[in-house]
């Protein structure tokens, strides 16, 4: 990328974007916007999804290999949840939202996102551990959340930060693996080296999700996220279906 605009050619094939997307992981830069939201790249971001289905279906017959061989994998937690509608929403909605937010949001290297994310982080960090919500904590949220909106407007117009742009490759990477490594969560038991490689197909998502966000921005990596959770929900509940 050349003054920090994208070199990288512009994909009007499937193919032509799935290349786009193996040069920019093999050199993460930061382009200086994002591109918007628009018919185009709508378009691009449905390729994109194309092939994150791809990657999983491929994982997918991995683990089916592993499992016929004789390999016990470990159940994730997933499998115990009742499936209500409030459980597939937040699975659907809510998850992608809060976790392109802190994770994804801030790629964009513009000093109103960075300090918006740290703002609304702060009152999470200050109570950790506590076991109930409070009074003070809930002010303190809205006070965070109000905070946050007021730096997005006043900071709205200020380009990335220069060195964030020259960092740009060590935030993308640790953005895709702070996402895989998150989803560790999801399986209750099992030795950290039989967990990690069940995270890659997180890792891959992830590595697509922040090349949206970058390129097209945030509503593009929550479109694709909702969009991927919601196909997992639908093939599970269609397999609980046919199986029961």
């Amino acid at each position: 990328m050349t003054d920090r605009s994208t070199s990288l050619a512009a994909a009007n094939s499937a193919r032509a974007e799935w290349r786009r997307f193996f040069a920019f992981v093999r050199r993460p830069e930061l382009p200086a916007t994002a591109g918007g939201f628009g018919a185009a790249n709508f378009v691009a971001v449905l390729r994109m999804l194309a092939l994150d289905q791809l990657a999983m279906l491929g994982l997918i017959v991995l683990a089916g290999t592993v499992v016929a061989i004789g390999v016990d994998l470990p159940e994730t937690a997933l499998a115990k949840l009742e499936w209500t509608p409030l459980i597939v929403f937040m699975i659907v909605v809510g998850a992608p939202l809060f976790e392109e937010i802190a994770l994804r949001s801030w790629l964009s290297g513009r000093p109103g996102h960075v300090l918006a994310v740290l703002l609304l982080a702060t009152p999470v960090m200050l109570t950790a551990g506590q076991a109930e919500p409070s009074l003070a904590v809930a002010l303190a949220s809205l006070a965070a959340l109000l905070a946050a909106l007021a730096a997005l407007f006043v900071l709205r117009k200020r380009a990335a930060m220069s060195w964030f742009a020259r960092a740009f490759p060590l935030f993308y990477w640790a953005s895709t693996v702070g996402f895989a490594l998150l989803h560790l969560y999801n399986f209750e038991e099992g030795a950290l080296a039989v967990l990690l490689p069940l995270v890659i197909p997180q890792f891959v998502l992830g590595s697509i999700l922040g090349y949206v966000r970058v390129l097209y921005g945030l509503w593009a990596s929550i479109l694709l996220h909702v969009a991927h959770n919601g196909i997992i929900v639908a093939l599970v509940s269609l397999a609980v279906a046919l199986g029961g």
